[in-house]
């Protein structure tokens, strides 16, 4: 009561001048929700059951290893040993035999010398590009790298330049820009991108490399599992995993777990962002019941060298059959254009028991208002016809 007196005190001496204040940031809030409604952009939560007879084409769990019996078992077992919570930060007493096990095989399984595991995959690109890259430096990133990279970047107080997307000749202009040798020059990109499911060529990445000696980080989110003959992503995939310096990969999308990882060329990047990287340092670490299914995961996706084959031909089935862009990667866009009918088109999809997402901007770029479909391995041929029919009547 007595705080309450002394605001309304204050209040009172300054003619209304704090009320005044307070009032005009409600004003402002108001203000930009009503922005986001009239432009059809504006977000909203919807909590999902747990069996909604809906094939949901929405997720990113592309290998439905969440829901793999020796996944939730490895969980489960660790559940039972280590407790529901990591209970502190991986610098105290949060780091587990368990995130060791993990960061070695994850390590190994990619061939890099060293990991770290993260709680989330922002978390981890907002640490390496915000704290590896510093004032002075030049960080080149595709267009297009998801918004946790480019605020790393910002972060950082390094010189951000952006090159078209996918568009290697660009990035060769711009490295002999800065071939000085001046400045450390960083290359940022993703494997395959989040939102268009297509992906850059890392072999002649690699070269520009080869030719100007930049800092590498390649975002795998959206490849591991789905690429390599051991499911690692592109950059096995293509040979270049001695040339990446970074690798940044999810073990809450195709490994179907939850949290993230890095892996190093060198250890020494490693011990830095352990000493400097504060999302990774300040935060209860990620519960051992999800490192461990994690580690089973691996496993598991190992051992599907053949069905990534099949994964893969069945994506360009169903790029041909919906006139999505050509690839072979689980993420397909059906770009619409206007919010709105982006929004109808989904819920058309929604009534016909289809799931997918529906991304408008300012995740994309404006007027690039999409469906977002991740293909499934619960997909079946007569699912696909269905998919087919009821996408044309969405957008009719």
């Amino acid at each position: 009561m007595g705080s309450a007196r002394l605001r309304r005190g204050f209040a009172a001496q300054t003619g209304g001048v704090m009320v005044d204040v307070v009032s005009s940031f409600w004003d402002r809030v108001d203000t930009a929700l009503a922005e986001r409604d009239t432009q059809g952009l504006r977000r909203s939560l919807k909590a999902r059951s747990a069996e909604t007879g809906i094939l949901d084409l929405s997720n990113n769990d592309y290998l439905r290893l969440s829901q793999h019996p020796a996944v939730i078992a490895a969980g489960q077992q660790a559940l039972a040993k280590w407790g529901a919570s990591a209970t502190a930060s991986p610098l105290i007493s949060g780091y587990t035999a368990v995130h060791a096990e993990l960061e070695q095989k994850l390590a190994a399984w990619a061939g890099f010398e060293c990991g770290l595991v993260w709680n989330s995959g922002y978390a981890a690109n907002q640490s390496v590009l915000g704290r590896l890259p510093q004032k002075g430096d030049i960080v080149l990133a595709d267009r297009l790298i998801h918004a946790s990279m480019v605020e790393g970047v910002l972060r950082s107080g390094a010189r951000l330049q952006r090159y078209r997307h996918l568009d290697v000749d660009h990035l060769a202009e711009l490295l002999a820009q800065h071939a000085d040798g001046e400045r450390t020059v960083f290359v940022v990109t993703e494997s395959v991108f989040s939102m268009d499911g297509d992906y850059p060529d890392l072999n002649a990445m690699a070269e520009l490399k080869a030719r100007y000696g930049f800092v590498w980080i390649v975002d795998e989110a959206h490849a591991v599992g789905w690429y390599g003959e051991r499911g690692s992503g592109l950059v096995e995939e293509t040979g270049v995993t001695v040339d990446v310096d970074v690798f940044v990969g999810t073990l809450g999308k195709g490994l179907g777990s939850m949290g993230a990882f890095t892996l190093f060329r060198k250890a020494s990047l490693r011990d830095y962002l352990i000493n400097f990287g504060g999302e990774f340092i300040y935060s209860t670490y990620l519960a051992p019941a999800s490192a461990a299914a994690a580690i089973a995961a691996v496993d598991v996706a190992q051992s599907m060298s053949a069905e990534r084959a099949q994964w893969r031909q069945r994506s360009r089935e169903v790029r041909a059959a919906i006139a999505a862009p050509d690839g072979d990667s689980p993420i397909l866009p059906v770009v619409i254009g206007d919010a709105n009918a982006t929004m109808r088109a989904a819920e058309s999809l929604l009534g016909k028991g289809f799931k997918v997402g529906a991304v408008r901007p300012p995740t994309v770029p404006a007027n690039s208002s999409r469906l977002r479909i991740s293909l499934s391995t619960k997909l079946s041929d007569s699912d696909l016809t269905r998919l087919v029919e009821s996408l044309e009547e969405a957008q009719s």
